[in-house]
């Protein structure tokens, strides 16, 4: 007579949590296997995909727009280069003005950046 996976997972409802335990501790003795070793299997996917998330970006400054000034004093302002540094920043665009900042810090200086003027991108 063969079991039905509904069967076992009816029986597996019916037991206490401690009766699980004996049975998996059982099973893992029975098969020569590990439950926490296909726990750590199935997850490499998700701490794959929590290491592959963005944490630094780059924010670069593609064009100085029409407002040389306005933008030369907002790169001052977040990089505290000098007037001489800043304006050769401005000029040079594409550059990138800050590198390896969180994403907050990266938008809030895009946001700055735009309003006065720049055309920008956070990589």
């Amino acid at each position: 007579m063969s079991i039905t996976k509904d069967q076992i997972l009816e029986a597996f409802a019916a037991m206490s949590v401690m009766e699980v335990v004996e049975l998996v501790e059982a099973m893992e003795e029975k098969f020569g296997v590990s439950a926490a070793a296909a726990v750590v299997a199935g997850g490499a996917g998700e701490a794959a995909a929590a290491v592959e998330e963005k944490t630094e970006f780059d924010v670069v400054m593609t064009s100085h727009g029409e407002n040389k000034v306005a933008v030369i004093k907002a790169v001052r302002g977040a990089t505290g280069l000098g007037l001489k540094e800043a304006k050769a920043m401005a000029e040079s665009a594409p550059v990138a003005v800050k590198e390896a900042v969180s994403k907050e810090e990266a938008e809030a200086l895009k946001k700055e950046l735009e309003e006065a003027g720049a055309t920008v991108e956070i990589k």
